[in-house]
């Protein structure tokens, strides 16, 4: 499918743009076509599922992988790749303060609400008591199950089910 690079999304100016929405639930719909993030437009390109231009410039899996790698959000595609493979449809968390909010297979958004929220970390990355209680609290508040998603040196990813208890 004909897809287009603009600013920092991919429109998909396919007439069937339809269909990766209404089937599989990528991006939104727009009046100006299919929007979809560059993780997303970097999944669909490597199912050679749309092809991607800038002006008259084929964008290459390589090209869109550099281009996510220098916004800092690398680990976020393959927390995404993994999780899409695992058959959940993912959507943005930025409500939530989260990086995405997932719905369990066979579910998808207008049938109900998601069912978790994914926050993404480096094994590295330093995480502040309140900013992790923080996310705990707005999990539990819109009744959702918080993943932690732990992506180490090597790109493999553990998560961590995280929730809410009283004593």
């Amino acid at each position: 499918m004909y897809s287009i690079l603009l600013n920092d999304i991919v429109i998909v100016k396919d007439e069937n743009a339809h269909n990766l929405y209404n089937k599989r639930y990528y991006g939104n719909l727009t009046d100006s076509g299919l929007e979809l993030s560059f993780i997303e437009a970097l999944f669909l390109l490597t199912k050679n599922k749309i092809e991607i231009y800038d002006d008259d410039k084929l964008i290459t899996k390589e090209d869109l992988t550099d281009i996510i790698r220098q916004k800092h959000i690398f680990s976020h595609y393959l927390v995404y790749k993994d999780l899409r493979i695992r058959g959940y449809i993912i959507k943005t968390g930025f409500k939530y303060g989260s990086d995405f909010r997932i719905y369990e297979r066979g579910h998808a958004p207008g049938d109900g609400h998601s069912n978790f929220l994914v926050k993404i970390l480096s094994e590295e990355q330093e995480i502040k008591v309140r900013d992790f209680s923080s996310y705990v609290r707005v999990a539990h508040g819109v009744r959702k199950t918080l993943l932690l998603a732990v992506v180490d040196d090597e790109y493999d990813i553990t998560y961590y089910d995280i929730e809410w208890t009283k004593p």
